[in-house]
Formats: C-alpha cells, structure tokens, sequence
C-alpha cells in the first residue's frame, strides 16, 4: 500500500522546514508554507542558491485565535531566538520572484536587522499579504503563496532509493531527503519516479493535480544542517539520468485540487495516471 511517510511545511521560503505528524492542505500548500521571504533591499527573493545560510534558519508558527499565523519565531546557532509579532495590515511592498512581480507585508526593522545579520547583507522579511492572488502554471490551474512554482511538492522514498544507488556505484556520498525540500513523501511504489505519472491522486482528505515535474537547482548541492554548498552532487548524477527538456528532474509538482487533512500514514490513492 502507498502511503505518506513524511510532511514537511517551509514557513520562510529558503529556510529549514518543519517535520509534521499532520496538517492541512489550503489551495496554497500546507499551512504556513512559504508566506514568508527574505529579501534584498530592492525586494529581490533571496534564496539558497546565492545565500546557503537560510538552511540554518528556523521558523516555527504559533497561531492566532483565528488560526492564521499570529506569531513567528526565528532561531539560528549562534543567534538569539527572535519572537515576531505578525503583521498583515502594513505597508505592502513590491517584491520579485523569478521574474515575477508580487508584493509583500514587511515585518519590521527587528526581523530586518536579525535576519541581515544571520546572512551577513541588508535583507527584510516580508508576509504574503492577505489578497495575494496568485495564479500557477502548470497542466493543473492552481495557487500558492511565495512557492517557486506550484502549492506541493511531492517526492517518493523509491525515486531517492534510486538516486542512492547512483550515487554509491559511482563512489559518492547519498543526500538525504531534505536536500529535495518537499511537502510530502510517499512510500510503497516499486518503480522509481511513478510520481511523474500519476495525474490526480486523493492524499488523505485532500486531492491534488499534476502541474510538472519538479526542476532542480543547486538549492540540491546545499548541506542543510551546516548551511554551505557541497556540490556537484546530487546535480551531477541526476544529470545522467533525469535531464528534461526543461531541466534535471527529480520529484513532481501538484496543484491542490480538493483541500483538506492530510496526516503521516495516510493512504495515497491515485485516481489517474499519464497516458500512453
């Protein structure tokens, strides 16, 4: 049987994630995911690619009555733990993602100056503002907050497994699963990367749409727990054996569809696959 092994919410784009025992999936992803990001003064993202640190940042969510985030706490080795107090009725601030313009809710000049210290250069910390209307790409239309590209990302033990095995045969160290940064992995597919053929699947109570497989980086090459690059793997190896025509591939991306609760141990049931 398929089911969920593991559930992963990213409060601030680029930072460590937060292992859940279960949550719930918005049209937007997993609570709290990504409604946060760190940007240059220009309002530029700042991301692992060019500022590996954010690894080392963690952020954990306390929620308000409502249960829309109320409190946002960041802790780093080396830092004091910061407690921010929310703000979603601010100022907002033009920000750029990929070439994309949105905007942001700044979260004051004590985040600004703890996370510019954390990463070594002036950066703000910005909200996704409540009217954030944003619409993904994809083969399935949907939304999310400050994601690269669609809600979820989803990746399979077996698709790593396979990786594993490349990596050992070519006398390389394996990754781990956080180097992929997902949402949810799935366990109990006997082939590598069926997720790349599965087209709507229902993950507990929610249901999600295919948009793409999911493009990698060097976000991949990133040690998580120390924050610096370790490359060329896991790129040079994927590279061997998942080149797309849009990139490296491994892990697929989907729109959530029907949302609801989603929890470790849950059966993953998939309603239709690729065709031929």
């Amino acid at each position: 049987m398929v089911r969920v092994t593991g559930l992963y919410s990213y409060p601030v784009k680029g930072c460590a994630g937060i292992p859940l025992d279960a949550g719930v999936l918005s049209p937007a992803g997993l609570e709290h995911d990504r409604t946060f990001m760190v940007v240059d003064p220009a309002g530029g993202f700042r991301s692992q690619r060019t500022d590996p640190r954010l690894a080392l940042v963690r952020a954990g969510v306390e929620a308000d009555g409502s249960g829309a985030a109320g409190t946002l706490t960041l802790s780093c080795a080396g830092a004091e733990t910061l407690p921010v107090t929310v703000e979603t009725e601010g100022p907002r601030h033009p920000v750029r993602m990929h070439g994309r313009a949105f905007h942001g809710v700044d979260q004051g000049d004590t985040a600004a100056g703890w996370v510019s210290t954390v990463l070594g250069r002036p950066s703000r910390l910005v909200r996704v503002p409540p009217e954030h209307d944003r619409e993904t790409t994809g083969r399935t239309p949907g939304t999310a907050a400050y994601a690269d590209s669609s809600a979820v990302l989803l990746m399979t033990r077996r698709s790593l497994d396979e990786l594993t095995a490349r990596l050992r045969a070519r006398g390389a160290d394996p990754v781990p699963m956080d180097r992929f940064r997902p949402n949810v992995v799935v366990d109990g597919w006997e082939a590598p990367h069926a997720e790349d053929e599965v087209r709507r699947v229902a993950v507990g109570e929610a249901e999600l749409g295919f948009t793409k497989v999911a493009v990698r980086c060097v976000v991949t090459t990133v040690d998580q727990d120390r924050g610096v690059r370790v490359g060329p793997e896991p790129l040079r190896t994927l590279a061997e054996y998942r080149r797309t025509p849009d990139g490296v591939a491994l892990g697929t991306r989907f729109a959530v569809t029907r949302p609801g609760k989603v929890s470790v141990g849950d059966e993953v049931r998939v309603s239709e696959w690729a065709g031929p």
